[in-house]
């Protein structure tokens, strides 16, 4: 026997989005799973409040056009703040002619790329991986032809050659790194010991550090094993650690701070496979340096964009490959009164009941 087909409230739950029901005065009416995720409230809670007491949309530019009830409305890659969270989100307004005033909101996430089922954001990152994948060919030829030239020259002579092998060595670095960003092989995931990881990275970072800046420990000591790979998070960590100390140098009292926490309800979700995944630890590395230039906002993940006078602006982007790969989610803010920017990055709880 078939199915009752499911009604318009089963499908409206079934949503990957986050869809709300407000009204002519745009207090919320409904709200699905999705939305409950999202925005770190029951619907309980959400309906009968102001949309502007759930979502600040103030610094989106589009609270104006919201004010027209009867107009359709899609934005994209808007800047919005939920639960002092900041994020980009895709949003739509569709008014109801049946009901005048009363309108559909839709907001996805834009860090969930929840479209393409991988949310990796590979798809960008496959011309740079295969160009480099062109050019290490002949960058070897140019190495061999520097090293038998060398082998004919008078030792005076070798200056040349050796600034040949040191900038092939220094492409060749450079290649490695866009490979990685294109890389479409994630490492398992296990349980791991978060702190552990944390650790071995804080070790690395400061005997390279020389004394630049001091790292502090914050750390929630009840914190299960996340869902991760050891390797990956490391790595991720020394990324972030190095940025935050080459950040703050220059301050007087340079300090990065390393602080975990369980943030329950306020941690962000993402979709995977259609299905949401909660990811209530966070990770904060925390400097006290001047922050970053406002204007490259999230665009800091993308590859190729940097803030450093000599950067390559591919270490936030692998570190953007990783935690995507780690299932998580990587994100920053800056706090202006405390002169602190954070790197946080969430992640999922290794045991499957917890999630």
């Amino acid at each position: 026997m078939a199915q009752q087909r499911p009604d318009a409230k089963a499908q409206i739950a079934g949503f990957i989005f986050a869809l709300l029901l407000i009204d002519e005065d745009r207090v919320i009416a409904e709200a699905n799973h999705a939305a409950e995720d999202m925005l770190g409230r029951s619907a309980k809670r959400l309906v009968g409040a102001k949309l502007s007491d759930v979502i600040d949309l103030a610094e989106s530019g589009v609270e104006q056009k919201l004010s027209d009830d009867s107009a359709q409305l899609v934005a994209r890659g808007i800047s919005v703040s939920i639960n002092d969270r900041s994020l980009q989100i895709n949003l739509t307004a569709s008014p109801l002619p049946s009901h005048p005033g009363w309108r559909v909101l839709t907001f996805s996430d834009v860090g969930d790329d929840a479209i393409d089922g991988r949310g990796d954001g590979s798809s960008s990152l496959k011309a740079p991986a295969i160009l480099a994948h062109e050019i290490k060919n002949p960058l070897a030829a140019i190495r061999g032809a520097g090293q038998l030239i060398a082998r004919k020259l008078d030792e005076k002579d070798r200056g040349l050659t050796s600034m040949i092998a040191e900038e092939v060595a220094r492409i060749a670095g450079l290649i490695d790194r866009m490979q990685e960003l294109g890389s479409q092989t994630a490492e398992p995931l296990e349980p791991v010991n978060l702190h552990h990881s944390i650790r071995n990275a804080m070790a690395s970072v400061k005997a390279a550090a020389e004394g630049r800046a001091e790292l502090q420990e914050e750390f929630d000591p009840s914190l299960p094993d996340v869902l991760a790979n050891a390797a990956s998070l490391e790595q991720i960590l020394i990324n972030l650690l190095t940025n935050a100390v080459d950040a703050c140098a220059d301050s007087d009292e340079p300090t990065v701070t390393v602080r975990t926490r369980f943030v329950s309800g306020l941690g962000p979700n993402v979709f995977r496979l259609g299905r949401s995944v909660r990811l209530p630890v966070e990770i904060s590395v925390i400097d006290n340096g001047p922050g970053l230039d406002p204007e490259l906002g999230d665009q800091i993940f993308e590859p190729f964009v940097t803030s450093k006078k000599s950067g390559q602006g591919l270490g936030l982007a692998l570190v953007k490959k990783l935690a995507r790969d780690l299932g998580g989610r990587i994100s920053h803010k800056r706090d202006e009164a405390a002169g602190k920017t954070s790197f946080r990055l969430h992640l999922a709880l290794a045991d499957k009941e917890a999630r």
